[in-house]
């Protein structure tokens, strides 16, 4: 797990993303996978379409972060919120999870052979180029945060500039 302090000097959010995304979401499965699907559906629409590797990973990675929102930071009767920016300059896909429950900081914790859950993290560290948890400002909880670089071809084709029409 990142430290919830900036790593080797960067701050934990792009200054200015070129393109954001936000939601909150019922606190429940079907939230995680509402969540999940358009976070698939919004990187499609700014031109990474579903077979490709950007999107998949960063749905992976949205799909485990939201998923763990709602086993482990679930407070009855409150939601969580998804916020999903691609910065162009510095190529980054970040994904944010913000849930209502403070404690219990999440942990990359190597699961047992036979263990059946416990690898969502081990697949975001895997993925993901950098994630950590940083406190919930002004509120109780926490927001866990994934950034995913874009490939180089991804950066210089033109892909972000503007959303396709549908």
């Amino acid at each position: 797990m990142k430290p919830a302090s900036p790593p080797q000097g960067r701050t934990p959010q792009p200054p200015s993303p070129d393109r954001e995304f936000a939601m909150r979401f019922t606190s429940t499965a079907r939230g995680a996978r509402l969540a999940r699907r358009l976070v698939s559906h919004r990187l499609d629409d700014w031109g990474h379409p579903y077979p490709t590797p950007v999107n998949e990973t960063v749905t992976l990675i949205a799909g485990e972060l939201t998923a763990n929102a709602v086993r482990h930071g679930h407070v009855p009767g409150r939601d969580f919120r998804l916020r999903l920016t691609v910065g162009e300059a510095e190529g980054v896909v970040r994904v944010e999870v913000t849930d209502a429950r403070g404690e219990g900081l999440p942990a990359p914790d190597t699961p047992g052979a036979d263990a059946e859950a416990g690898r969502g993290l081990l697949l975001v560290t895997a993925l993901a180029h950098d994630w950590g948890v940083s406190p919930r400002p002004a509120a109780p909880g926490k927001t866990v945060w994934a950034e995913f670089m874009l490939p180089h071809e991804c950066r210089t084709s033109g892909s972000l500039s503007l959303p396709r029409d549908h």
